[in-house]
């Protein structure tokens, strides 16, 4: 009878601990990055799996029955391997958009306001032309684009700016960055 009572114990503390686990675990099964996905790239099946994990709210991750929905999209950020997918991170648009070019501008730390430039910012480039000392005179020319990455040369210290401008400003603004004599202005978020 000692035995039997100590089998039905155990058996009780086996359920009761399993009914517990149970009730406080609140894994969901989300969609996870197999392997990193860079921006504008589309993303495949092969690009995502499936994971169980204990969902906090604040994090917003697709359900893995949503897989159908992103294949085929772009990567509007950097994916990570092993981080899960959120909607923020799939677009239906390519980039650059259509009618649209990336330039890439590498800056020094005076053109440009400083750890303020970030993906999404309207900016103006503007050409800054002339001899160091001299004063520019009338309005300096600019062309209004969007950045779409902002990167930092690690040899030599300078930021990399990509920015989205119309098609046919883009080779007019390669041409100018390319002089080193261009500046980053900022303008409203708003």
């Amino acid at each position: 009878m000692l035995i039997a009572a100590s089998v039905a114990a155990i058996s009780l503390g086996a359920l009761v601990s399993l009914w517990a686990y149970q009730s406080t675990s609140d894994t969901r099964s989300v969609l996870a990055v197999r392997q990193t996905i860079e921006r504008g790239e589309v993303i495949t099946a092969d690009d995502l799996m499936t994971v169980n994990i204990s969902v906090d709210p604040a994090l917003r991750p697709l359900p893995a029955d949503r897989a159908e929905s992103v294949v085929g999209k772009y990567a509007a950020l950097d994916m990570s391997a092993g981080g899960v997918v959120t909607q923020d991170q799939v677009t239906d648009q390519a980039l650059p958009a259509a009618g649209s070019s990336v330039v890439g501008i590498a800056l020094t730390a005076g053109m440009l306001p400083a750890d303020q430039v970030r993906a999404g910012d309207k900016v103006r480039v503007v050409v800054t032309t002339g001899q160091q000392g001299e004063m520019p005179t009338g309005e300096p020319d600019s062309i209004e684009a969007v950045v779409v990455g902002v990167a930092r040369d690690e040899t030599t210290g300078n930021a990399i700016v990509n920015v989205q401008v119309p098609t046919d400003g883009g080779p007019l603004l390669a041409a100018r960055a390319a002089t080193g004599k261009v500046a980053i202005v900022l303008d409203s978020r708003e």
